[in-house]
């Protein structure tokens, strides 16, 4: 057996062995072009957000609303920042991580470029959340205004619970009640001003968010109905929606028992 360990083919290929396997582990620690990503932080838009409001509404009596409508984030390594391999695939098998590209995550690979765009894009999602939502109530934005305060929070997926929680604090269901039926609703969704939900991507992280912090229902963009329903925690109903008057509408069903459209 010990000439055959020392015969130059064994050799060689023991060699060849240890070459395979240090190439691997260098490999594994070059940085890749991926973003690692896991659930971030949800908030209820009816309620505070860091200690401050994050909806104040003037120009028109506010209700006050029980229950909650939590918009939800992902959470990301920073822009710029790359992920090793080995981390790679430790996100793979890892249910509570996803691996993207980070152009998908991060348009501007340049860290304050990127804060900044992320900043613009919340700015947007507020204001067309605002326009939407009174559009919807057929109120004037000449006499209601609407500042929104979600602190550093940026991007755009906050824009359908942004506008449902207008819609909640000026008008309710329609008939004296909260459009959240005292439940934890939580959802995502761009908004139009014309009140077209739209798809922003990271949702199987984005169930696991809400689940986390009490939701039983999600609303989701109905084209990502397919995206939501890898790996749905255990409880969280998934409804999709593609305009602020199917949410409402949804809502109202959810409270009366009506039918409710689902994934």
């Amino acid at each position: 057996m010990r000439a055959r360990l020392t015969a130059p083919r064994t050799r060689a290929l023991a060699l060849c062995g240890v070459l395979a396997a240090a190439l691997f582990a260098v490999a594994g620690l070059v940085p890749l072009p991926y973003t690692l990503t896991w659930p971030g932080t949800t908030a209820d838009v009816l309620g505070q957000y860091q200690g401050k409001p994050v909806l104040t509404v003037t120009g028109a009596p506010a209700r006050s609303t029980e229950g909650q409508l939590r918009m939800v984030t992902i959470s990301a390594t920073n822009p710029g920042e790359r992920t090793t391999l080995w981390k790679a695939m430790s996100a793979w098998f890892d249910r509570g991580e996803a691996v993207l590209p980070s152009e998908a995550v991060y348009p501007q690979s340049d860290p304050a470029k990127a804060e900044q765009v992320t900043a613009q894009q919340m700015t947007q999602s507020q204001d067309s959340a605002t326009v939407a939502a009174l559009a919807y109530l057929h109120l004037s934005s000449d006499q209601v205004k609407v500042t929104v305060d979600l602190g550093d929070i940026g991007g755009p997926s906050a824009g359908q619970m942004l506008a449902l929680g207008i819609v909640d604090e000026l008008a309710g269901d329609g008939q004296g009640g909260d459009l959240s039926g005292g439940k934890v609703i939580a959802g995502t969704g761009t908004i139009d001003a014309d009140g077209t939900v739209g798809a922003v991507g990271g949702v199987p992280l984005k169930t696991q968010a809400a689940a986390r912090d009490g939701a039983t229902v999600f609303l989701v963009p109905k084209g990502e109905c397919t995206d939501a329903k890898v790996n749905t925690p255990a409880g969280l109903r998934l409804v999709p929606v593609t305009t602020l008057a199917g949410a409402v509408d949804a809502l109202k069903a959810l409270k009366s028992g009506g039918q409710v459209p689902s994934c």
